[in-house]
C-alpha cells in the first residue's frame, strides 16, 4: 500500500506520526459519540465499557444528538477528505450496517471555504507551465469547494464557458497522513477488536487509500468524463461536458460550463418548458443502459451533479466515482429484473446459481421461496411506492442468508440505483421506475440472450481455443514430442474450425 500511495505521489508519514493523528480521530469521534456509540456500548467487552464512558464524557459525546449514522456522519465531516472517503464507502454497505445507518451516512456533506484565489492560479499556471491568460480569457472566484478541491469558472479566448478545477494546495500530504492513520486503526482493530474483523477494516481502508490516490489525479477524472461522454452520446439519455484537454494536468481539471441549471436549485424544475415525466425517464434511462449496455456508469448522480434545461436536457458532471460491471454481473442484473418483472422467481433462483453467486449445496426451490418472499410485495402496489434500489437491496440480504457472497460493483450499482430513483420522483412523483427500465432490460435480453448472440459467442470461444491450440504446437517441444503434439494439435484445430463453421453458418441462418 505505501509503494501505490508513493506511486500516487503520497509519501506515507512515520508511525508516530500516524499514531498522534489516529489519537486526534479518535477524539474527535468521541466527541460526536461515535467511536463506541452508546446504542451499542453493551455489545462491546465489559473492560471497554468503563473506558468509552469515560472518554465520551471528557469529549463532550453525551451532549451529541441524533442517530448513530448521523453522528458518525458529521465525525467524519470533521475530520476531512480520508474519512469522508470511508463514510461514503460505508454507505454503501447496508447489507452490512443496516439501512437506516447506511442512510444517514449517504448525506455527508463534503463542504468547505475555499482557498485564496491568488493560490489557485499559481495551481493552474504550474499545470499549465505557462501564464493562466495564455488559455483563458478571465478567471473568475470559485463557485464550490470541497475537502480536496474548488471550481472556477473562466472562459476559454475562443469564447467557451468552461469549469476549472483545481485541487488544494498541499492535500496531497494531508491526505497521505489521514490514510497512515486509518491504515494504522485498521491494523489495530483486527489484531485487537476481533467482532470487527468480519467487517475487513483493513480491506476498507486499502480501497479508500486506493480511491483517493485516483482522485488525486485529475487526468484521471477528464478519461472518466471522456469515456462517458462517449457512452452517453450513443443513447441520449444523458450528456457530459467536453473534457478541455489542453487545460488538464495532474493538479487541475478544464471542462466546457454545464448547460442549464443544478437540480439542487428549487427553481431548476420550474423552468418554462420542461417535460418533468421525459427528464424523470431520461434519469432512469441513461443510469440503466449505461450500466447495462456499456458496463460503465456514473456512480455518484445526486441531484448536485445533474442540470437540467428545457425540455428534457439532462448533463451530468463531477466524475470522480465512477463504477464498472462485466458481463456476467450486467447478465446477472438483467436477469434478476427480469425475472422480477415477469415473476418468474425460478428463473430468478436459476440465475444466482448459474452465475456461481449462490453455493451449489443450496437448494434452489428453498431459494426461490425466498425470493418470492421479496418480490410478491411489490406487485399491486403504487409505482411511487415501489423501489428498485431497495428491492435489490432486499434482495442481497435474503440471498446472505445462503451463503451469497456480494461484489463491491453489484453493491455500488444498487447504491447508485436507490440515488437515481429519489432523483427521478423528485422530478416526477409519478414515476414508475418499473415502466422507465423496461425497455432497456427487455432490449438487453432480446440481443444478449437471443440464439445468434449466444451462436456468436460460441464462435467467439471456438476462435479462442484455436488460438490457444496454434500457440500450444508453434511452442518449442523435443523432437520425440513435436510429431505427436503437432498432429494432436491438428485434429483439435480441425475440430475447432469446424465446430467454427457450423457457428458462423447458424449465425447467417439465425440473423
Amino acid at each position: 500500500m505505501a509503494t501505490a500511495l508513493i506511486g500516487a505521489g503520497l509519501l506515507m508519514p512515520n508511525p508516530v506520526s500516524s499514531a498522534g493523528r489516529l489519537l486526534a480521530a479518535g477524539f474527535v469521534l468521541a466527541r460526536h459519540d461515535a467511536l463506541l456509540p452508546r446504542e451499542a456500548a453493551h455489545l462491546a467487552p465489559s473492560s471497554l465499557r468503563g473506558p468509552a464512558a469515560v472518554l465520551r464524557t471528557l469529549a463532550g459525546g453525551a451532549r451529541a444528538r441524533g442517530r448513530p449514522g448521523e453522528r458518525l456522519g458529521r465525525a467524519f465531516e470533521a475530520l476531512g477528505p480520508a474519512a469522508i472517503k470511508l463514510g461514503q464507502l460505508m454507505s454503501t454497505r447496508a447489507d452490512i450496517f443496516g439501512g437506516q445507518f447506511a442512510d444517514d451516512l449517504g448525506r455527508l456533506k463534503d463542504r468547505l471555504p475555499p482557498f485564496p484565489m491568488a493560490m489557485a492560479m499559481a495551481e493552474v499556471e504550474a499545470g499549465l507551465e505557462r501564464p493562466l491568460a495564455s488559455l483563458y480569457a478571465s478567471f473568475e472566484p470559485p463557485v464550490a469547494a470541497a475537502s480536496l478541491a474548488q471550481a472556477h469558472p473562466a472562459v476559454l479566448h475562443d469564447g467557451r464557458r468552461v469549469a476549472v478545477k483545481v485541487l488544494r494546495p498541499g492535500i496531497e500530504r494531508r491526505v497521505a497522513a489521514d490514510i497512515g492513520a486509518m491504515l494504522l486503526g485498521a491494523r489495530l482493530a483486527e489484531r485487537f477488536a476481533v467482532p470487527l474483523r468480519r467487517l475487513e477494516p483493513l480491506a476498507a481502508a486499502t480501497a479508500v487509500a486506493r480511491s483517493l490516490a485516483l482522485e488525486l489525479d485529475l487526468r484521471l477524472e477528464a478519461a472518466a468524463a471522456s469515456e462517458l461522454g462517449e457512452v452517453m452520446a450513443k443513447d441520449g439519455h444523458m450528456h457530459a461536458p467536453v473534457v478541455v484537454w489542453e487545460g488538464v494536468a495532474k493538479r487541475m481539471l478544464t471542462l466546457e460550463w454545464a448547460q442549464g441549471m443544478p437540480l439542487s436549485r428549487p427553481e431548476s424544475l420550474e423552468q418554462p418548458g420542461l417535460d418533468r415525466p421525459a427528464l424523470a425517464n431520461h434519469v432512469t434511462r441513461g443510469f440503466l443502459t449505461q450500466a447495462m449496455d456499456h458496463g460503465v456508469f456514473h456512480a455518484d448522480l445526486h441531484e448536485g451533479n445533474l442540470f437540467v434545461s428545457a425540455p428534457a436536457r439532462l448533463e451530468a458532471v463531477d466524475y470522480g466515482i465512477i463504477g464498472r460491471i462485466g458481463p456476467a454481473e450486467r447478465r446477472f442484473l438483467a436477469e434478476i429484473l427480469y425475472g422480477f418483472l415477469r415473476r418468474d422467481y425460478h428463473r430468478v433462483a436459476e440465475v444466482h446459481f448459474e452465475a456461481g453467486y449462490v453455493p451449489a449445496d443450496q437448494d434452489i426451490a428453498t431459494f426461490a421461496q425466498a425470493l418470492r418472499a421479496v418480490g410478491e410485495p411489490i406487485f399491486g402496489r403504487p409505482a411511487s411506492e415501489v423501489s428498485m434500489g431497495r428491492l435489490l437491496g432486499q434482495l442481497f440480504e435474503i440471498t446472505g442468508l445462503f451463503g451469497m457472497h456480494l461484489r463491491p460493483e453489484l453493491v455500488l450499482l444498487q447504491k447508485t440505483m436507490v440515488a437515481v430513483e429519489g432523483v427521478a420522483r423528485r422530478i416526477d412523483p409519478g414515476h414508475d421506475i418499473w415502466v422507465a427500465a423496461q425497455p432497456v432490460v427487455e432490449r438487453w435480453m432480446r440481443r444478449e440472450l437471443s440464439p445468434a448472440r449466444r451462436v456468436q459467442d460460441l464462435a467467439e470461444r471456438a476462435l479462442r481455443i484455436a488460438e490457444r491450440l496454434a500457440r500450444l504446437v508453434e511452442a518449442p517441444h523435443p523432437p520425440a514430442v513435436v510429431v505427436e503434439r503437432r498432429a494432436s494439435g491438428v485434429a483439435w484445430a480441425g475440430l475447432v474450425a469446424g465446430l467454427l463453421a457450423l457457428a458462423l453458418a447458424m449465425e447467417q441462418v439465425l440473423r
